[in-house]
């Protein structure tokens, strides 16, 4: 006991002499970013998943390597909170850009502490995660407010059982078979990239690769191999539904991540030498952005009932599906939509331990209308990311009130490109 005592206080001391070592007036932040890379990719070889992406300096990448393999939990939230205090007093008095820099390391520098308490075993609550991990302050709302929306579902698919049955069962005619799911895939992402290119120019020599893979909590995943270049994952664990064609399509790849991390490579981490770009902590503000942006470029780049029509068109025929019944189906997911809010008030009540994992499960399939294999499905994901699943409704809604602010869409692509091209925070965007 003493020897481990001992250990971590000389650690600790060790690591507050160098964060107090006088600093030489050259100081700056990007040398401050340079430390920020070592120790966020140090948090990484902590947690498995902490790191999204990192397409940086490779020296940089086995010095954070050692940096963590060296320092336990406690000396990296010490080196995070000095870190940031400095990103702080740099970025006092600093021009507009370099304040706005500055903001964005501290912010997700307290990201990066908040996680190091957790993985020390600190206990926190939903709402003190999410306060600390993404900046946002979740308001739940009652699950009884829904009722309505549960009703008009209800008239538009009549019938007997219970409505979560019905809706599953109507849905289910609308599945893709296996074998055409990636010439399905192809087109809508294509469809997504073809609108997408019209507002935004992307990096020369952007691509991705697409997988379809099993076992995941998750149902799409991009992960960003630097250089432009993205690997999307697919999991087909559950029968894959058309409507999850251009959703993913436009969320993992364009306007979504795919996009987001291109433009940030391109704009801030070759084109600033901002080299923090380079490295994107999993559990952020920055994430907030990522989903929000990713969830509402759907809408952005097929609005209204672009979507039905486009599935109607280039994606039933693919699929083998008939499409008579799209009108209604796309009448049913919009409607489905003004149930999101129920996710927050479901997980956030059972990861605080105020419902079981049954009570969590029936909720969702009342008011989410979800099939009890589905809601198993959101409720383990739920279990892994806990706060992060703030980011896809909430995130969603604070950039969407933001970028229609805008009257005509080429004013609102041009924000939304903005929004995920510069080093933006929640706290930045206006609705």
């Amino acid at each position: 006991m003493y020897r481990t005592l001992l250990a971590s206080t000389l650690l600790l001391a060790a690591a507050s002499a160098c964060d107090k070592a006088p600093r030489s007036p050259a100081d700056s932040l990007d040398a401050a970013a340079q430390d920020y890379l070592r120790l966020q990719l140090a948090i990484g070889e902590k947690e498995d998943g902490y790191i999204d992406a990192y397409y940086g300096p490779e020296a940089l990448k086995a010095e954070g390597k050692a940096m963590g393999a060296s320092s336990n939990l406690e000396v990296l939230q010490k080196r995070a909170e000095d870190l940031r205090a400095r990103v702080d007093k740099l970025g006092s008095g600093a021009s507009a850009d370099d304040a706005r820099r500055a903001r964005f390391l501290s912010a997700q520098l307290t990201a990066a502490v908040t996680r190091l308490r957790m993985l020390r075993g600190e206990k926190l609550s939903f709402d003190e995660e999410a306060k600390g991990l993404f900046g946002l302050t979740p308001q739940r709302q009652p699950l009884s407010s829904l009722d309505p929306v549960l009703a008009s579902i209800d008239k538009l698919l009549p019938g007997p059982g219970a409505l979560a049955d019905r809706v599953d069962a109507f849905q289910n005619r609308f599945v893709v078979p296996t074998d055409k799911l990636q010439a399905v895939f192809d087109e809508a992402i294509a469809g997504c990239k073809a609108r997408t290119v019209q507002h935004i120019k992307l990096p020369p020599g952007e691509h991705f690769t697409l997988a379809f893979v099993t076992g995941k909590s998750w149902g799409g995943y991009n992960y960003y191999q630097g250089k432009y270049n993205s690997r999307i994952e697919i999991n087909t664990d559950l029968p894959a539904r058309i409507s999850r064609a251009v959703d993913l399509g436009c969320h993992e790849g364009y306007p979504g991540h795919h996009v987001l991390n291109s433009l940030l490579e391109e704009r801030l981490t070759r084109g600033r030498g901002w080299i923090e770009f380079s490295v994107y902590p999993l559990y952020s503000p920055q994430s907030v952005i990522a989903e929000g942006s990713a969830n509402y470029g759907i809408h952005l780049a097929f609005p209204g009932k672009e979507k039905a029509q486009f599935e109607a068109s280039r994606l039933y025929p693919l699929a083998g599906l008939n499409p008579g019944d799209a009108e209604r189906y796309d009448a049913l997911l919009n409607a489905m939509d003004r149930l999101g809010s129920a996710r927050v008030t479901i997980e956030a009540d059972f990861l605080d331990g105020k419902i079981t994992e049954e009570q969590a499960i029936a909720l969702e399939r009342k008011y989410m209308l979800l099939s009890e294999e589905r809601a198993k499905k959101a409720l383990s994901f739920a279990k892994q990311y806990r706060s992060y699943i703030l980011n896809y409704g909430l995130g969603q809604d604070m950039v969407r009130a933001d970028v229609e602010k805008q009257a005509t869409p080429a004013a609102r692509w041009k924000r939304f490109e903005q929004i995920i091209s510069e080093p933006t925070l929640p706290s930045d965007l206006k609705g």
